[in-house]
């Protein structure tokens, strides 16, 4: 059964400090430095991890020994518990201790890795070992891998974000199946909701931003948006995607009791990563949230059944049902390594090996991020896990696009949402254009 997934902890924790980290970063490219060594010589590689809990840690060690066994000149030196800003330090600096071959929890910093050069290309290597990533990543996975035509990372295993459901709350409010548009969730969310006095005693569904996972583009993804146009500018004013996500996120704050009073009632409930997660306590009945949702509630033993299913979609989108919003772990080779024939050997193993990527995904309890793993025999699970296994596997599902400068698009597109749902902004369309502007400028000024 799928359990906690710490890296979604600390997901949030790093990336502001790693976008950071790399939005000073000069070009760091020694792509030169390496690629001339031979990986069938006796070697030693090193391997730069964030991993840290114990039974992850032992998944990682799991995953090298497989590694070594099939390749017994190269040894891995493992370095585990790696924040994004000690890895971009050591990427910058290079030398004997500097790592090989990285993973990192922030896929929002793929563009910055690839134009700085910190990482190399991977395109070439997969070429020369005949491995075609297009139909060897599940489609978001192979998206958000890779910048301007430069592929410097490769998935190593995956975050998919469906709907997490309250069986016998639906029952009692008379909901036969989970809604698969988002006029039936508005519907639900509406039916859901028992008040309290000026309170609730149980919300259907938190909108607001500041809730749990539902950011602004958790949301926006189920309506497709292209983030960007062909000529790099924000496409946020231009595709109606946008404001159709917004209005219908503002829309729910204001059915559910309206934003003051949505957030009155948020700050009684607890935290996200504990055990009194509204969700588990039965305080909020329906929840966006990630594959590792469904371990973290099972442990708290709730007293109602949890049902798993696909987010909704736009109700003129209702064949693309199923589809979900994708992010996860990265991995790529140092441009400073000399040894980069070897790394590769070993990003080709834990990327594109089928039981090795079954194997970790297995033990670490997140999404494969190859689609022969996908559908493995050997995937052990939880029934409603395989919910988030098809949302990974199908080609509708979105990701976010990699930038130059990282998340900050992203979290300029948060903010705004924060000011439109409040109310301190209430012209929608001219506010889409001033932030789409700001996310121009933020991204001149980084190139």
């Amino acid at each position: 059964m799928p359990t906690a997934l710490p890296e979604a902890v600390r997901k949030a924790a790093f990336a502001l400090a790693a976008s950071t980290v790399l939005l000073t970063t000069a070009c760091t490219g020694q792509s030169g430095a390496g690629a001339s060594d031979d990986p069938s010589k006796d070697t030693t590689i090193t391997f730069w991890h964030a991993w840290s809990a114990p039974n992850e840690v032992q998944a990682v060690k799991a995953l090298v020994a497989g590694f070594e066994h099939a390749h017994p000149n190269i040894r891995v030196n493992v370095v585990g518990n790696m924040t994004d800003d000690k890895i971009n330090q050591a990427l910058r600096a290079g030398g004997d201790k500097a790592p090989d071959v990285i993973s990192s929890f922030t896929t929002n910093n793929v563009g910055k890795f690839c134009s700085s050069g910190a990482l190399v290309d991977l395109n070439p290597f997969f070429e020369k070992a005949g491995i075609d990533p297009g139909t060897t990543f599940p489609k978001a996975m192979n998206e958000y891998t890779q910048f301007d035509g430069d592929r410097c990372t490769a998935p190593l295993l995956g975050d998919a974000y469906g709907l997490y459901y309250n069986k016998t709350a639906f029952r009692k409010a008379g909901i036969a199946h989970p809604p698969k548009t988002w006029s039936e969730f508005e519907a639900d969310a509406k039916k859901l909701t028992i008040a309290r006095g000026d309170t609730y005693r149980q919300l259907g569904f938190m909108p607001d931003y500041h809730g749990w996972e539902s950011t602004t583009e958790h949301y926006l993804g189920q309506f497709s948006p292209t983030y960007f146009g062909k000529d790099g500018t924000s496409e946020l004013a231009k595709d109606p995607a946008f404001a159709k996500g917004f209005r219908l996120q503002k829309r729910l704050v204001d059915e559910l009791g309206g934003y003051e009073k949505l957030e009155k009632y948020r700050a009684t409930l607890g935290d996200e990563w504990g055990a009194k997660h509204p969700f588990h306590t039965g305080q909020v009945a329906m929840q966006l949230d990630g594959e590792w949702r469904l371990g973290m509630a099972e442990e708290t033993k709730p007293d109602f059944g949890i049902g798993v299913a696909p987010l909704p979609v736009p109700d003129d989108q209702a064949d693309q049902y199923g589809k979900g919003y994708i992010t996860g772990t990265i991995t790529g080779i140092a441009a400073t390594s000399h040894k980069q024939n070897a790394a590769w050997e070993f990003v080709r193993y834990i990327t594109t090996d089928t039981d090795a990527v079954v194997g970790f995904a297995n033990a670490i309890h997140n999404v494969p991020s190859t689609l022969a793993a996908l559908k493995s025999p050997k995937l052990t699970y939880d029934p409603r896990f395989k919910t988030f296994l098809d949302i990974a596997a199908d080609p509708n599902s979105t990701t976010s696009p990699a930038s130059v400068n990282g998340g900050v698009y992203l979290t300029t597109i948060q903010q705004f949402g924060y000011d439109y749902e409040s109310g301190e902004v209430t012209d929608l369309k001219a506010g889409l254009k001033k932030t789409a502007a700001q996310i121009d400028t933020d991204i001149e000024q980084a190139k």
